[in-house]
């Protein structure tokens, strides 16, 4: 019989050791190890809490497309480009659309045949055409709107989610990132900074393995269970000798989380479950374990298992929309993601989950509507104005919001700044920006900053 009180080892040497098991993932083990300070209840850092008003939207799918999506080529119709294609500007020569738009559904909303089947979605979306941000290099531009911040090192808008509300499921992470590669600024993207660890996303990689060490490789299983008997046996004990230390409680419950995500996530990553009928609205082939159209079934799934915030980032730093030498990759990428992006609006809407999970379609800026020379295919950064879409979630249904000028340079009516961008969706999840706060370096942060409004257009 083992003395659990006197095994001679200490605490910190006993959760390495389980480490090694693989009983810890990837994180978790970093949250246990570290010395932070939880404000609020740490011993229950991620049960739900309340919103600060009635919330229209209980979770939220955050579609980021990297490298900058061309609105003048997709969202933000522009017959002046056109008819003046090859025209000298002030900034440089202006260049047509590579593809044509027309109206859809309804609304009339004007989308080009870029994205024929999101197009298809839009009596259910709110488009924004008068997007600004504040960089436009990718690095920055891409922190801007994951965080509010193109300067400093903030928590992530999913992680900001994750610290107001907690998870709706105890068993699963409040925040996952479904990431094939690593973004511009990497893991910023999904980092919750300076708010507690366990507010940081879960990276989910496309793959036979989507979380590594999730799945138990211990045998048999109930060596696992006992090894964690043990270690919250040492928990408890520990606690008992440092009874004014609420955070030991939290440590214990992020092993009980851990033994819950191994029992839990696997099936959320089973596709196989899913209908024919499922994998053909999405365009994936049965046993596919990658592609974007992977991403989009398996964040319905995890939608529907209680995770609050699950981004989908398509491409990385390397292959993405960043179409500096030929307009026409854009079309390439437009494949991957088109069919599956409309298939998760439209699944969502047949099972009365698009009520009440807020869907988000952002890039992190434009491209320009001029070039540098007339023979030139592709176009640059534009930080000034760009287009991004909304559906779900207590947002208006086939609008248009805002307006660019007449050549998509930059916004004339209704401007949405990305803090205005972040507060609205926090406003939908029931949250206000300005009492979303967290003390650290002896000042109050906030997703927006100082800044920042609801556009209120946009509610339903």
């Amino acid at each position: 019989m083992i003395d659990h009180a006197n095994c001679g080892c200490n605490r910190r040497q006993a959760i390495r050791s389980l480490a090694g098991g693989s009983l810890l993932l990837p994180g978790i083990l970093a949250e246990l190890l570290a010395a932070e300070t939880e404000p609020r209840s740490p011993a229950d850092a991620l049960s739900p809490r309340p919103a600060h008003f009635p919330a229209r939207a209980k979770r939220v799918i955050f579609l980021y497309l990297s490298g900058g999506v061309s609105h003048v080529d997709s969202f933000d119709p522009k017959p002046k480009l056109l008819a003046e294609h090859g025209k000298k500007g002030p900034s440089g020569f202006l260049k047509a659309p590579d593809w044509e738009f027309q109206p859809y559904g309804k609304c009339g909303t004007e989308v080009s045949d870029l994205f024929p089947r999101i197009a298809e979605c839009v009596d259910d979306m709110a488009v924004i055409r008068s997007m600004r941000g504040d960089h436009a290099n990718h690095f920055e531009a891409t922190l801007g709107i994951h965080t509010g911040s193109v300067t400093f090192a903030r928590p992530s808008i999913g992680s900001w989610v994750s610290y107001g509300l907690g998870a709706l499921n105890q068993n699963l992470p409040s925040f996952v990132v479904l990431a094939p590669f690593l973004p511009y600024a990497g893991g910023q993207v999904w980092a919750s900074d300076f708010l507690p660890a366990c507010h940081q996303g879960i990276r989910v990689m496309p793959g036979d393995e989507p979380i590594p060490n999730v799945v138990p490789r211990l045998q048999p299983p109930e060596l696992q269970e006992m090894e964690l008997g043990l270690l919250q046996t040492l928990n408890r004990r520990h606690q008992q000798r440092r009874m004014e230390d609420p955070l030991l409680a939290a440590r214990i419950k992020s092993f009980e989380t851990a033994f819950g995500m191994q029992m839990e996530a696997p099936g959320a990553f089973n596709l196989e479950e899913e209908s024919d009928q499922t994998h053909e609205l999405y365009g994936l082939v049965r046993g596919a374990r990658l592609g974007f159209a992977w991403q989009c079934l398996v964040a319905r799934r995890l939608a529907e298992r209680g995770v609050r915030f699950i981004e989908l980032i398509d491409t990385g730093a390397n292959r993405n929309w960043d179409s500096h030498a030929d307009m026409k990759d854009h079309g390439r990428l437009s494949h991957n993601v088109d069919r599956a992006i409309a298939g998760l609006l439209q699944d969502l809407k047949q099972r009365g989950m698009l009520d009440d999970t807020l869907v988000v379609w952002t890039t992190e800026f434009g491209r320009t509507p001029f070039v540098e020379k007339p023979e030139n295919k592709g176009r640059e950064h534009h930080a000034a104005a760009f287009s991004s879409w909304m559906a779900g979630g207590g947002v208006k249904r086939g609008i248009v919001y805002g307006r660019s000028d007449d050549y998509g340079i930059q916004v004339v009516e209704n401007e949405v700044h990305v803090h205005d961008f972040h507060a609205t969706i926090l406003h939908l999840l029931g949250l206000d920006h300005e009492r979303l706060t967290y003390r650290h370096a002896g000042r109050d942060f906030r997703l927006t900053d100082v800044s920042g409004k609801v556009v209120k257009s946009l509610l339903a």
